[in-house]
């Protein structure tokens, strides 16, 4: 079956799903492979649960009417996401970096949607196959589509941008991130700005954050671009007034004041008010979309427990987002300062390095204790409490009280899932 006809199938069922728990009825399943799972055995009970097609890439597992078979199907799952790209009208904002995409992501919907229908990708669905399930939840109605696109290995930005084929996009910043993937800072640089590297061959526009200079340099002979600064008039101002906790800012002559905590969100603040200025969204509305976003999923999150003052920041770290927040905890007026940092992933061979290097800088900060968590903690030289797993962290802190009056960061990767702190205090 061609990509025309399955899209024309897809329009009488505009609903996918690649995971059998979660389907709904009518839904058209895609019977994906992945290390440990072959979605073709899943034919029969996505039937059963009421999927109205089932895409499959293996003939043994056609049953009737109801299977296509394909050659493969993630490919034909990327292929229909382009095709109802291409068949809808609504305008693409893509965007990547090493830290802040998900939360500018929110930030940037939330100030379109006040004018405009607008859909994002939800969660982190960000990659090979959220990238495409995104695309595919764009409507008929549907005026702007946000798409998140995540990268740990060059070359996978330009991919998911010729899926998606953006109108617009935007990089969060270059950091230490995926180092592992990437090979190294250099790697990371060059594989985010693949995104900018499709806009410029395409002619698209792009947004851009002006006081960075990685930025401003690959951008400086590039027309169609965008700036926000706090520092220079040639692009759109935007003052940073104080972080403490929430981030306010002055545009023109309007402040906002934020639910975000830690100045490394300035930028993402920012960057929705030079997209929402961009679509003509006016500033006051602008202020209302930021003013009302509240960050949720362990990203920054302020929690009132008890006596203590959390700032549960677990979802995931990475070198540059693991400085970020010590400095910003740092620099909050608080008495009782207790921090818990849990291992950073995909280092590769820096992972050793990083993890000493903040180490340091937790040891120079104005902590009145530090405990360090995972096992590349454990092997770092410090005088701090090391913890090699979580099971050994949930004992001590079952058996050290914590100061009645402590206000704590919590503050790892994914998986190191330290969220699971909370129901311990």
């Amino acid at each position: 079956m061609n990509i025309q006809d399955l899209h024309s199938i897809f329009l009488k069922y505009p609903s996918v799903s690649t995971d059998t728990r979660k389907i709904k009825k009518n839904d058209i399943f895609f019977a994906l492979k992945g290390d440990n799972f072959n979605g073709n055995s899943y034919t029969q009970k996505a039937l059963e649960k009421g999927a109205s097609y089932v895409i499959i890439d293996e003939k043994e597992y056609e049953l009737n009417q109801q299977t296509i078979l394909v050659d493969n199907t993630l490919e034909t799952l990327q292929k229909l996401a382009n095709y109802h790209r291409n068949y809808c009208d609504a305008k693409i904002i893509s965007l990547t970096g090493s830290n802040g995409k998900t939360t500018t992501k929110e930030l940037i919907h939330a100030v379109l949607a006040r004018k405009y229908k607008t859909i994002a990708t939800k969660g982190n669905l960000n990659n090979h196959i959220g990238v495409p399930l995104t695309l595919l939840s764009i409507s008929p109605e549907t005026e702007i589509a946000i798409v998140e696109m995540g990268a740990n290995h060059l070359n996978e930005i330009k991919f998911l941008c010729e899926i998606a084929e953006p109108d617009f996009g935007y990089i969060t910043n270059f950091g230490k991130a995926h180092l592992e993937g990437f090979g190294g800072v250099d790697g990371v640089i060059k594989g985010k700005s693949e995104l900018y590297d499709y806009l410029i061959k395409n002619d698209k526009s792009i947004f851009f954050n002006a006081d960075d200079d990685i930025q401003l340099e690959k951008l400086k002979s590039y027309s169609k671009k965008y700036g926000f600064s706090s520092t220079t008039p040639d692009f759109y101002q935007i003052e940073f007034v104080k972080a403490d906790p929430f981030v306010t800012l002055q545009v023109e002559d309007i402040l906002i004041q934020s639910q975000l905590i830690g100045a490394y969100n300035y930028q993402n603040c920012c960057a929705a008010i030079i997209v929402g200025k961009h679509f003509k969204v006016d500033l006051n509305t602008i202020r209302l979309g930021i003013e009302n976003y509240t960050p949720d999923n362990n990203r920054s999150q302020i929690i009132k427990k008890d006596t203590f003052y959390i700032i549960l920041d677990a979802y995931n770290a990475n070198p540059s987002s693991m400085k970020a927040a010590l400095e910003n905890f740092n620099h909050l007026e608080k008495t009782y300062k207790f921090v818990i940092l849990g291992d950073m992933f995909e280092l590769g061979t820096s992972a050793k390095q990083e993890h000493q290097a903040i180490a340091d800088l937790a040891l120079s900060l104005d902590f009145k204790e530090t405990l360090l968590v995972g096992e590349n903690f454990y092997n770092t030289d410090t005088p701090f409490t090391k913890l090699k797993t979580f099971e050994k962290l949930k004992e001590y802190l079952k058996e050290n009280k914590l100061n009645p009056n402590a206000s704590i960061l919590i503050k790892g990767s994914r998986g190191m899932a330290l969220e699971r702190v909370l129901d311990i205090l």
